[in-house]
């Protein structure tokens, strides 16, 4: 039975629509990941046991790093790969790490830090106590003595202005899907 001009009309609108309403939604998906979030592959140990080599991480590049954030460094630092570190100091905090105890000292106070992997013996070639300066982060890896971070002058405190963003949930592997402690 053919259809009155009606009834097409109805079917192909509600057609249009649905095709609006997908356009729309990949527009603020496209927008979304352009602005606010980004998915990073990590690359390497140095964050073992938080995160491990090849998971994918949603990222938020609006927030401002705080105290214990894992954040993503940009490739364009003098190291030259992108960094996956925890954020252990910032602008005029003093660090200290007593390599004997394995113990990281912010502004004189021990960290409680249950995400590493063991205490911090390696030391690198930065000499310490050092203050971070302005508008700069120190930062260090989960698996500390697997880790180039701070520690070391090739990298040393790391500007504010190259970090790509604030790590918030892992995507990838589906069966370790969570937020980021």
């Amino acid at each position: 039975m053919a259809r009155t001009f009606k009834e097409r009309y109805r079917h192909n609108r509600e057609v249009l629509e649905w095709y609006d309403a997908l356009a729309v939604a990949v527009a603020v998906i496209a927008l979304v990941f352009t602005f606010a979030v980004r998915i990073v592959q990590v690359d390497g140990s140095s964050m073992n046991p938080t995160l491990y080599n090849g998971e994918r991480i949603l990222i938020a590049t609006f927030m401002q790093p705080d105290y214990g954030d894992v954040v993503i460094i940009d490739s364009y630092i003098p190291y030259g790969k992108p960094l996956v570190k925890r954020v252990i100091g910032k602008a005029g905090d003093t660090i200290d790490i007593d390599f004997e105890e394995g113990i990281v000292y912010r502004n004189g106070e021990a960290l409680d830090e249950p995400y590493v992997a063991e205490p911090t013996w390696t030391f690198e070639s930065v000499e310490f106590p050092i203050t971070v300066p302005e508008g700069c982060l120190f930062i260090m890896g989960d698996n500390r003595n697997a880790s180039k971070d701070s520690r070391d002058r090739e990298i040393g405190c790391v500007d504010t202005r190259d970090v790509l963003g604030v790590a918030l949930w892992r995507v990838m592997p589906f069966d370790k899907m969570g937020a980021i402690q």
